[in-house]
């Protein structure tokens, strides 16, 4: 039986001499596993369309509950990405994150969106790679149930939230005088906000906030923190890719 989704190919493994095993995100069944036969040929016709890191429209094959790509055509190959080594590690690692989370035989239209306007961001630099991490790792949490407590300071029951610090280990922002004994990050009120941006704004208005670079990086680190502890797991394409940027 045939049947035709657009998927995100989030990982490819190489099989025998010019095969691929692919990792695919689809918006209509989730995660799902792919052979791409002969991917890796010469003149195959399905190689632009079966690489990590592109958006395409493939003819699937089912039998026996196992796929097998016909056809591919690609929709969106990221350029950006390929030419710049530390955003394909990002991609890899945003990547990475959406296989973790996404599950099989159920839609996914929403980490579908999120993975594709992520990466799209970054391959065409609408924002710089610590902005752009720091919305990725945040709205992914939020999609999967994880969203950080922000609203108010927990201890004082402040609103305006005076000199934040994000305790990654509760997932609370607390005022700098409300924080107790642990590990704390700090933010800024700007920062803050972008992160209230992002847990609410529409997914076209994701990126729609301004922080000064060190901002940006403070924010990146308590989205990374606030992941890593929700997924209790290492990410290797993270660990490369912070290499690559030190």
């Amino acid at each position: 039986m045939f049947r035709t989704e657009n998927a995100l190919i989030l990982r490819e493994v190489r099989f025998k001499e010019s095969d691929r095993i692919l990792t695919a995100l689809t918006a209509d069944a989730g995660k799902m596993t792919l052979a791409a036969h002969g991917a890796l040929s010469k003149h195959s016709r399905i190689a632009a369309a079966t690489q990590q890191l592109t958006y395409a429209e493939l003819t699937l094959f089912e039998k026996n509950g196992r796929y097998t790509v016909r056809e591919g055509v690609t929709k969106e190959g990221f350029p950006g990405l390929r030419q710049d080594l530390g955003k394909l590690a990002l991609g890899s690692y945003f990547a990475e994150c959406l296989e973790q989370y996404a599950g099989e035989d159920q839609p996914e239209p929403e980490l579908m969106q999120l993975g594709l306007n992520s990466l799209y961001a970054l391959s065409e630099g609408l924002g710089s790679c610590e902005k752009i991490k720091a919305a990725f790792e945040l709205r992914l949490m939020t999609l999967e149930g994880y969203a950080p407590a922000e609203e108010s300071c927990p201890v004082c029951g402040r609103g305006d939230i005076r000199e934040p610090v994000f305790l990654p280990e509760e997932g609370q922002t607390v005022c700098r005088a409300c924080r107790k004994a642990g590990r704390s990050l700090p933010l800024t009120e700007n920062a803050l906000a972008a992160m209230r941006h992002i847990l609410h704004a529409p997914a076209k208005k994701l990126l729609a906030f301004r922080l000064t670079e060190e901002e940006q990086s403070l924010l990146s680190a308590v989205a990374e923190s606030w992941l890593l502890h929700c997924s209790d797991r290492n990410f290797p394409t993270l660990a490369y890719y912070r290499n690559l940027k030190l």
